[in-house]
This record gives structure tokens, sequence and C-alpha cells, in this order.
């Protein structure tokens, strides 16, 4: 039963499971007193104190609301990241990762400076709804009981926020997310394509090296190093010493 669950588990999409992952932990953690909020709050003079308090550009979209909240939002978080992972706009991990690291280095200094909002996971949600729901258009979602065109879920889900305490700051705080997502969505698609320009920000290649180097994991007998994909050159020979010519007799 235990090896199903685990198996399962890890056949999800993988950084859909690892962000889900550590909301849930992180916000179980803070809600039943095993955590502190603290970590988790973000102002724009947190980050420059002694010591820096840099990790808050991370740890502020790692909480949800509390309550039934915390269950909610790490479903939003699976669902919109496994269908990101799926999409074909990011057909490779380090694109996705490229493009929560984007979204969220717009979505802080926006709310530093216009709404002072301290936790940030409800930014990043509709970020990656407006993203996801782009390539859903003519498709139908349901939104708790009622159904509605695909594309017009993250206004439904910046809509609703008007229902709960706090609502207006809420739904500020989602709009610098809106926000973040069509900049992405201009500077990546809309002028590429509309406008005959460049990809205005392209994947760094330093994610792509972090994600393609070689892994080490642990073994019952040691340590093994993950082979490279195939077609990569191995060897202190270089690949055009490799390939095979034609047979030649000696003598």
């Amino acid at each position: 039963m235990a090896d199903n669950i685990i198996s399962a588990y890890m056949g999800t999409p993988p950084i859909a499971r690892t962000v889900a992952t550590a909301v849930f932990l992180c916000s179980v953690g803070v809600y039943t007193g095993m955590l502190s909020a603290e970590p988790f709050i973000f102002h724009y003079s947190l980050l420059f104190k002694f010591p820096p308090g840099l990790y808050r550009l991370v740890t502020s979209f790692l909480l949800t609301g509390s309550g039934m909240s915390v269950l909610f939002d790490t479903y939003f978080v699976f669902t919109y990241l496994s269908q990101l992972e799926s999409n074909t706009k990011f057909q490779k991990k380090e694109d996705l990762v490229w493009y929560l690291m984007f979204v969220t280095g717009v979505i802080c200094p926006l709310n530093a400076f216009f709404t002072e909002g301290m936790l940030l996971l409800q930014a990043l949600l509709i970020a990656m709804c407006y993203t996801a729901t782009q390539d859903q258009r003519g498709m139908n979602a349901h939104f708790y009981i009622i159904t509605i065109p695909a594309q017009l879920m993250p206004y439904c889900l910046l809509l609703v926020q008007l229902l709960f305490p706090g609502g207006w700051v809420s739904l500020k705080i989602g709009l610098t997310g809106l926000i973040a997502a069509h900049l992405h969505d201009f500077l990546t698609r809309i002028y590429p394509e509309f406008g005959n320009g460049p990809n205005l920000i392209p994947t760094p290649g330093f994610l792509s090296w972090i994600v393609n180097m070689p892994r080490i994991r642990n073994t019952g007998y040691g340590q093994a190093i993950q082979p490279q994909r195939a077609g990569a050159g191995s060897g202190p020979l270089p690949d055009s010493w490799r390939s095979k010519g034609p047979g030649r007799r000696l003598g």
C-alpha cells in the first residue's frame, strides 16, 4: 500500500510535486505552531537588514491562507504547475523554472511599492492560472460548482477574494500576479509573434547547465554518477576520433 502511494507520488510532474509539497508542509507547520510565520513574511525593508533576508523572495510564496485554504491553495498550485509542465511553451524544465523566477521577480517589487502585501502565494497562483489557461481558449473549466470559459478562470479567482475578510488587499495582491504573467506572455509570445521580434527574456544558459549537470546518487554500495544524455561526449578524446571509419589492413 505504502509502495503504491509513493510510486503514485513520484509519478507526478516533478516541479509541481516539489512546489506543492513545500507549500503544504510549510503551511501546515505554520498553522499548527510547529514553525514561525515570521520567515514567510515579505517586506522590502527586511531584504536590507543584516543579515539580508533574501530567502523571503522564495518563502513568501510558500504560505497559504489559514483553514481550508491550505488544501485548496495547495491543490491549485499542483494543478496549474502540472498544466504548465505539460505545456509546449515550457518544453524543458529550465524553461518553467525561469518562468517562475521571472514572475516572482516581478510580483515582489510590485507588492513592495503598491500593495505592501506580505504573503504572495495568491499572486503566484493567479499568474500560473493565467499562463496555463492561455492555450485553453474555447475550452470550459469548472470553478467550484459552475462551468466557465477557461480563460476567465484567473479573473474569477481574483473576484472571489472579495468574499473573504481582507478581500480588497488580496485582490490587489492577485492583480500583481496577473500583471507579471501578462508581461511574461508579452515578452515571450505576443511580441515575437505579432511584432516579429525576438524572445526578450530567453532562458539563461546557466539554468540549462544546472538542470543537465550529472547527478550523484547514493546506492547500497557507494555513490553512482548518472550517465550523460545520449550523444554526449565522454573521455579525453575528441568526438571526431570516436567515429568509426572504414577498416584498413595493416602490412
